[in-house]
C-alpha cells in the first residue's frame, strides 16, 4: 500500500510514496510536486450523480488521480494540520473544502444535509461523504480539536468550525441566541448539536475569520482586487 509522511508544523504537507500499480486521488489544486514517473489524470469519480452532488456541496466535480511509481506532495490551502483518518468500513462526513486525498479503496460521495439549514449555517452542513476501507486525508483550518463522545453525550459546535464527524451520529442545527449575540457578540448564526457515540473533528479557524483578519492590512483599494497606479 502507499506510504505516507505528514511534514511540517503549522503549514503541513503530505508526501505520498507510490509503488508500481498503486494509486491515490486528491482534490483538485493541491499538488505541489510529483516525480516524473507518476502519471496524473483528472476524472469524474463515482459517476455523474456523485460529481454533481459534490459540486453542489462545495466540493470538486472532478478529482485528480496519481498512479505510481514515484512521489507526490500535496498541501492544504490554509495554515493548519493534515489529518490521516483510517476507515474500516464505516463512513465519515466532512466539510467539503477540507478534503485533501484518499486511497483508491475509499468511496467519495456527498450528502445534501438539510438544505435550508445548510444555506443558513454555512459550509459546515453541506457535507462530503467518505466510506469504505483505507485512509482519508483532511486538512484543517488552524488547529484541530478531537472529541470522542460517549453514548448520549452532546456537544454544540459553531457551524463553520465543524470539520468532520463519524457517520451515524445524530446531529441537528439550532439558532444561536438572539439578535444581540449575532450582531454584537460576533458569533456565528447557528450551532450544530452532535450526540455520541462517535468522534468529532473541529477546526479552530474559518476562512471567514482569516479573511476578516487580513482585510485591515491590505492597501487601500485592494480588498476587491488588484489596484495598479502610475
Amino acid at each position: 500500500m502507499p506510504q505516507y509522511q505528514i511534514i511540517g508544523n503549522d503549514l503541513q504537507y503530505l508526501r505520498v510514496m507510490l509503488n508500481p500499480g498503486e494509486m491515490i486521488y486528491a482534490d483538485a489544486g493541491h499538488m505541489v510536486m510529483k516525480s516524473n514517473t507518476v502519471i496524473m489524470q483528472t476524472r469524474m469519480r463515482g459517476g455523474l450523480l456523485s460529481g454533481i452532488k459534490r459540486a453542489l456541496t462545495g466540493g470538486s466535480f472532478f478529482v485528480t488521480e496519481f498512479y505510481g511509481p514515484g512521489e507526490v506532495d500535496l498541501s492544504g490551502i490554509f495554515p493548519g494540520k493534515i489529518l490521516q483518518i483510517p476507515l474500516t468500513g464505516g463512513g465519515l462526513l466532512a466539510e467539503a473544502h477540507t478534503f485533501l486525498a484518499a486511497e483508491n479503496t475509499v468511496n467519495y460521495d456527498a450528502k445534501l444535509a438539510r438544505l435550508t439549514a445548510g444555506i443558513l449555517g454555512g459550509e459546515g452542513l453541506f457535507l462530503a461523504r467518505f466510506y469504505g476501507y483505507g485512509n482519508v486525508f483532511l486538512h484543517s483550518y488552524g488547529d484541530v480539536i478531537v472529541r470522542d463522545l460517549m453514548p448520549g453525550e452532546t456537544i454544540q459546535v459553531e457551524a463553520s468550525h465543524l470539520m468532520a464527524f463519524q457517520e451515524g451520529m445524530q446531529y441537528s442545527v439550532q439558532l444561536v441566541g438572539g439578535l444581540r449575540s449575532i450582531f454584537f457578540g460576533h458569533e456565528g448564526l447557528f450551532f450544530v448539536t452532535i450526540t455520541g457515540p462517535g468522534r468529532v473533528w473541529i477546526h479552530t479557524l474559518t476562512a471567514e475569520q482569516l479573511a476578516s483578519a487580513l482585510i485591515p492590512f491590505l492597501p487601500q483599494g485592494q480588498q476587491g482586487g488588484i489596484s495598479i497606479s502610475f
